[in-house]
């Protein structure tokens, strides 16, 4: 159930010609299995090898080869599955779903319809502090892709790049629970961030490691709840689409997607279950071929494989070694740190980010380290499009830069010269503090001489100050100019307001 500190968001209101629509979406999201060999043999999975450099006999279909399954691919939908707080089927079974592209040289993909590996789970999708969308997952299954045809090579001919085949992929279907374009990607997110931090797959869209064939379909308002209450007909017939690998373009395929289907319907008509392919050029779906159901593929149990059985003991010990899923390590840098839930929810969107972000924090001020990573850190990474993992500034070096500000030996300022000079160059920041003479100046009669100088030289400015208490500003920028940044701000703020009598 919701965690009762979350509000559930309100569903999307599309307004059509006539009336008010809502849209109710489920997803069938393909995750890559992290895994250096495929489903059902040694090949290789690395991604960018020469064609059909990573085809073992058997992923090319060969007479007489026979699938042998990976132990790794299962335990990683174990692991998946744990994560996402899904019931794990000790008896699974292996399915042949019959159907002909020239990239499937089997004719079949070995699938998994009647028994999956994976249960009925749920994800809290984040939608903002205090709201969040639960998602029920209804099963996530194990399954071999298919290869790619290329159709762009020559103008008379395609050709077939079997190295995706026989790949392993999870299957993750959710419950039509989301309720919105934004939800939809979010839950694609939210699934992303699970497995990069359970190791299960790598997340990467642009590689097509990460697929979603999103299903939508419009209803008025009150019939979603009628739907949960066990009218099946209250909601309107779905349309699929598939193969989406980018967040912006689910969005943008669900907006205009429901919005075709509310044109359709208030125009008189029926919505045509169908899938439907998004072009992200023109911003539309089009039609790619009527839906099939589970009954055209033909399918039967793979008879080259025996059901799978799994042992409890097996499953317990996966799941004694889960890390810390992104949930309960953002909860805790909020009670542990003392964050807000959306500096917690930052550091915690990558696993590396939140690592590097723990180690600054250790044995130091938690929102200050935070402040540092995600304002300086992250912006600089940002602009220069650099991962943490690639960061210039090391966690002990970033550290470092905090205890010289809180040992009072440089100023906010200084720090930030610090940053960029060990962001560029690298160094020791104590060593370059000393070497390039950056130490704060802390003596209160060097800062005392400065303010008196500067003070001496403005009368019009003391006047003015001494009017308005809040120009006394003024005196502190100027004592911070003449001395490089390098005087005490707290300190040379106290000695200013005495010298003017406020």
């Amino acid at each position: 159930m919701l965690d009762l500190a979350y509000q559930a968001p309100k569903p999307k209101v599309i307004s059509g010609a006539k009336a008010d629509w809502e849209l109710v979406i489920g997803l069938e999201v393909h995750a890559q299995v992290a895994s250096n060999a495929k489903l059902f043999s040694g090949a290789s999975t690395a991604f960018g090898a020469e064609p059909n450099a990573n085809v073992a006999f058997v992923d090319a279909a060969m007479p007489g080869m026979l699938p042998v399954i990976n132990e790794f691919c299962v335990a990683q939908a174990v692991r998946t599955g744990l994560g996402l707080k899904a019931a794990i089927n000790l008896v699974s079974a292996f399915d042949r779903k019959n159907y002909f592209y020239p990239d499937l040289p089997q004719g079949y993909q070995i699938s998994q319809l009647y028994h999956p590996i994976v249960g009925e789970g749920e994800v809290l999708v984040d939608m903002g502090p205090g709201i969040a969308r639960l998602v029920r997952i209804e099963r996530i299954h194990l399954e071999q892709d298919a290869g790619k045809s290329i159709h762009d090579m020559d103008p008379a001919m395609s050709f077939v790049d079997l190295n995706r085949t026989g790949v392993a992929l999870m299957e993750i279907v959710s419950r039509p629970d989301i309720r919105g374009p934004e939800e939809a990607a979010a839950y694609v997110g939210k699934l992303r961030q699970i497995m990069r931090y359970l190791g299960t797959c790598d997340g990467n869209m642009q590689n097509g490691n990460l697929r979603a064939d999103v299903n939508v379909s419009i209803c008025r308002p009150g019939a979603y709840e009628a739907w949960l209450a066990g009218d099946k007909d209250a909601l309107g017939t779905r349309c699929e689409i598939k193969n989406m690998n980018s967040m912006r373009f689910i969005q943008a395929a669900i907006e205009y997607e429901a919005r075709r289907q509310i044109a359709i319907v208030e125009d008189g008509g029926q919505v045509v279950q169908e899938t439907r392919l998004y072009d992200p050029d023109k911003g539309e779906t089009r039609s790619m071929r009527s839906k099939e159901e589970a009954h055209d593929y033909r399918y039967f149990p793979c008879p080259d494989l025996l059901p799978l059985e799994i042992d409890q003991a097996w499953v317990d010990e996966i799941k004694a070694a889960l890390p810390e899923l992104p949930d309960e390590k953002k909860s805790r840098f909020v009670n542990d740190f003392g964050l807000t839930e959306y500096d917690a929810g930052v550091l915690t969107a990558e696993v590396d980010s939140a690592g590097y972000f723990e180690e600054v924090a250790k044995g130091r001020d938690g929102k200050t380290a935070a402040n540092w990573v995600i304002n300086e850190l992250f912006g600089r990474l940002r602009k220069d499009d650099r991962e943490i993992t690639d960061s210039p500034v090391s966690p002990e070096q970033l550290g470092k830069i905090i205890d010289l500000i809180t040992s009072g030996d440089i100023s906010g300022k200084i720090a930030k010269d610090l940053f960029e000079i060990v962001y560029t160059e690298g160094g020791d920041p104590g060593e370059i503090v000393e070497t390039r003479g950056m130490r704060q100046v802390t003596d209160l009669s060097a800062i005392e001489a400065a303010v008196d100088e500067c003070i001496a030289a403005n009368p019009a400015q003391v006047e003015k100050a001494k009017q308005n208490p809040k120009l006394a500003g003024w005196f502190v920028g100027q004592v911070m100019k003449a001395t490089g940044g390098k005087a005490n701000p707290q300190a040379t703020g106290e000695i200013v307001a005495r010298k003017l009598g406020l």
